[in-house]
């Protein structure tokens, strides 16, 4: 202990007497641990994070395969596979011999009502057993049980979340026991959840929780769904029996939902024996890892996560490279120091141990710096990836496992650096340096630092590779053709079956809100949809055309749209053939519809084919042809940016009772700037009700902002790992290089005193390095391109070898090899002959 005592005050004075080297070394490696932390923190919290519930081991997650091709699904992400209906979710409850309990979930939209104030807010849906299979705890009051999830309607009773207690409802005390409005309709306060716990779908933050048999209270209009065999719109988790392993819990629940399913055929009719051979034969109930619960983002989120993963591990690996580059510049001029220790007698196991405790050292300082580093750029992180309301699904905090992960990646990357230095100098012959003058180093040294050089260009070289593609990536999904002009547009939704109105009401409410919209100065339309655009949603289900035989394999799924009259008018989605609806398109007349390009060339070869054709809206095995395609408009992106058109079929609003009481969509296009009319906007609609809330105002530019935040988070981290490496290897090119030119005065002199021009001199400088930079970018481009390939479900209208992207990245490395040369060369050029000779 003594001894190590010793050797750590002298690594102290060691780093004292060198301050620049030190500050440098301990900010390089601040910044490679600091991103580090902040990526895996990210990380955590999306890919390795464990629900805060009783042995979330044992959950599991369901998921139904096999096609179903008549019904409804609506998805609110992720896998289509894990949404069910409730009439199967009971079933496999009532049931099953391999589960401890099933649960059910789904989100929904709340207008909650609180000693007179209303305000939005994120709920969900839940069977009754919710909380008692999770292993969840109140904070207050009680959980919902099975016995608050019999009858519908029977139980209005809700819990709250901590978060939303505390938040929206100021801690109030005495809730328990006491009625707030939930979409008008009272509901009792039965408890409040333990802090922490959030939902069983990671990135939800409920504040409400109701039982599954108030659905038609919560979401009016959708009782329905507690008997369709057809609508599958809820997500299923589960906790197996203690002892029982997923593979078995699966095997053990195979007959069951063969026999379920079935069951389902049978009431579907006669089916071919193909549609039998997918919906029955081929399927299968997975049972999958649930201790993270389910997720409805987790998979679009892991591929860019590990990315930027990798990428901030290359900056830390070119972080701990350039320290191993300056401590072995430090440790070149401690020859003789060493020779001298050596000839006292000291061991070489006890300088090995003096260098790695120095590393060591430098490790430790550079991980505390980056543990100061990284909860700033985390909540920049948070911050670029939140919400416009700046709600995110991610924390800022750091949590023990974060620290665990800072410090293990310090003291390994420091024993690795350190290393560098101990084993070059075993390799040097002590004695031999003793005798010699104050030397530099050895030829030796030289080689191994411009091999680390080489490595540095290297990653740094990776680095930028990825950077391009992912700004490239950017400047396409900029360029895109969205299908409609998103220029002065502004746009916003409401809730009617919150604020009371049903399907019959709906067509009146819509004019009025058009008229009173429409009355604005500088309002050149008004759009209204129940399926809103670049959300990310989609509302699909299958339709029967008539005259049109589908193939064995040919799913009749379309998106459905239901939209007013002014709708393409206002979007300017160009008309290619027939009419757009009109004020004559409502409940009295004649079932009509509009669709696209896709879906015309689909079903009908192409745009004017389709005029005339009827066709059923869902399936059945006596289908009644009752709607006329009356127009085919230009195919335009619904769901996402990336994703091509689907086939879409368009109807009028008041022809489409059963969607018009939901959600519905405004877009307002202005003649001037959109962001402008938002206070005119909101005054209007308070004229037309002043119970109907406006939510999500934003113009449309914003909102492909929003949608395009992920992939610019992304670009921006990439951009700024692709800097940081290149500062970095060119931070370690410029110590080589300035070392090599030292050792190679007495060389520099001479050839100035025979008669070398200085030019030719600085030239000789550069062109040492611009070799060094060469094999590396020779080596690295290549590996670059081939990782690349890794990027492609990231990239967008770009090649892992795109041209402009390589190009840039050999232009940004030789400004760097250039800039980092320069010193050292005039220096190099400064030399005086005589001066050098006689230091010699």
């Amino acid at each position: 202990m003594q001894t190590i005592l010793q050797d750590f005050r002298f690594a102290l004075r060691q780093l004292r007497r060198a301050p620049a080297l030190a500050l440098t070394a301990v900010l390089t490696l601040a910044l490679g641990i600091g991103a580090n932390t902040a990526i895996f923190s990210l990380l955590d919290q999306a890919l390795l994070r464990s629900l805060p519930v009783r042995d979330p081991q044992q959950l599991v997650v369901l998921e139904g395969t096999g096609k179903a091709w008549q019904g409804h699904t609506s998805s609110h992400g992720g896998d289509a596979d894990a949404y069910f209906s409730y009439p199967m979710y009971r079933d496999l409850r009532e049931q099953n011999r391999a589960f401890q309990g099933l649960i059910a979930t789904s989100p929904a939209g709340l207008d909650v009502t609180w000693q007179g104030s209303a305000q939005f807010a994120d709920g969900e849906v839940v069977s009754g057993d919710y909380f008692s299979v999770l292993g969840a705890r109140a904070y207050e009051g009680r959980l919902l049980s099975a016995a608050d999830d019999t009858a519908p309607g029977a139980n209005p009773v809700a819990v709250l979340s901590f978060d939303f207690w505390q938040s929206h409802l100021g801690s109030a005390s005495g809730l328990i026991g006491k009625s707030l409005s939930l979409n008008g309709y009272p509901f009792e306060v039965i408890g409040i959840a333990a802090p922490g716990f959030h939902s069983a779908v990671w990135g939800q933050t409920p504040g409400v929780f109701v039982p599954m048999s108030m659905l038609e209270q919560v979401i009016p209009g959708q009782g329905r769904r507690l008997t369709n065999h057809k609508d599958r719109w809820m997500n299923i988790l589960g906790r197996l029996r203690d002892g029982e392993s997923m593979a078995q819990a699966q095997t053990s629940v195979a007959p069951l939902w063969y026999a379920l399913r079935a069951d389902e055929l049978k009431a579907l009719g006669h089916q071919s024996p193909h549609f039998v051979a997918d919906f029955l034969t081929n399927s299968r109930l997975r049972v999958l890892p649930g201790a993270r619960g389910f997720s409805y983002s987790r998979d679009a989120l892991q591929k860019p996560l590990l990315v930027v993963m990798g990428m901030a591990i290359l900056v830390l690996l070119i972080s701990s490279v350039n320290v191993a580059s300056l401590l072995l510049v430090r440790s070149a001029g401690r020859v003789r120091e060493f020779s001298l220790r050596t000839a006292l007698g000291a061991s070489d196991r006890r300088m090995m141990g003096q260098l790695v405790l120095e590393g060591l050292l430098i490790g430790v300082l550079g991980g505390g710096a980056g543990l100061l580093l990284a909860p700033a750029a985390l909540r920049v992180l948070v911050h670029s990836l939140s919400e416009a309301d700046g709600t995110s699904i991610f924390s800022a905090a750091l949590d023990g496992r974060v620290l665990l992960f800072n410090f293990g990646i310090a003291l390994l990357v420091s024993l690795c650096f350190s290393m560098a230095p101990a084993l070059q100098l075993r390799r040097l012959n002590l004695t031999t340096a003793l005798r010699e003058s104050s030397s530099t180093g050895s030829g030796g040294m030289l080689v191994l630092r411009r091999m680390i050089v080489c490595l540095q260009i290297g990653l740094s070289v990776l680095l930028l590779v990825g950077a391009g593609l992912f700004v490239r990536t950017m400047q396409k999904l900029r360029a895109v053709d969205v299908g409609f002009n998103t220029g002065h547009v502004l746009s916003f939704n409401i809730h009617p079956n919150l604020a009371g109105y049903s399907a019959m009401k709906m067509p009146a409410l819509q004019q009025r809100i058009a008229d009173s919209l429409g009355a604005i100065p500088g309002v050149e339309g008004v759009a209204a949809t129940d399926d809103p655009l670049l959300s990310g949603s989609t509302q699909g289900g299958n339709i029967s055309v008539d005259g049109y035989t589908p193939a064995t394999d040919d799913e009749m799924d379309v998106e459905k749209s239901a939209v007013n009259p002014a709708y393409f008018l206002t979007m300017q989605i160009p008309l290619l053939a027939g009419r757009q609806f009109n004020v004559s398109d409502n409940a009295a007349g004649p079932k009509v519809a509009v669709v696209n390009e896709s879906f015309a060339r689909r079903y009908f070869g192409r745009a004017q084919n389709a005029l005339g054709h009827r066709l059923m809206d869902g399936a059945s095995s006596k289908p009644v042809f009752d709607t006329e395609i009356v127009g085919v408009v230009r195919d335009s992106k619904h769901s996402g940016i990336r994703d091509q058109p689907e086939p879409t079929l368009y109807m009028p609003f008041d022809q489409s009772l059963s969607h018009a009481v939901r959600e519905t969509y405004f877009y307002v296009r202005t003649a001037g700037a959109s962001a402008n009319s938002v206070t005119a906007v909101r005054h209007a609609m308070q004229q037309v009700d002043a119970d109907l809330a406006v939510d999500e105002m934003n113009t449309m530019d914003q909102l492909i902002d929003e949608v395009l935040r992920d992939d610019r988070t992304v670009t921006l981290l990439a951009v700024s790992f692709g800097v940081l490496a290149t500062v970095l290897a060119g931070i370690g090119l410029y110590g080589v290089l300035a070392y090599a030119t030292t050792q190679r005065t007495r060389e520099i002199g001479i050839r100035m005193a025979l008669g070398a021009q200085r030019l030719v001199v600085m030239r000789l400088v550069v062109g040492d390095m611009a070799k060094v930079a060469g094999v590396a970018v020779l080596i690295a481009l290549p590996v670059a391109v081939g990782l690349s390939r890794l990027l492609r479900s990231q990239l967008f209208g770009v090649s892992s070898s795109d041209p402009a992207t390589l190009v840039g990245c050999l232009a940004v490395t030789a400004v760097m090899v250039l800039i980092a040369s320069a010193v050292p060369a005039l220096r190099a050029a400064k030399v005086e002959p005589t001066e050098a000779l006689r230091i010699e």
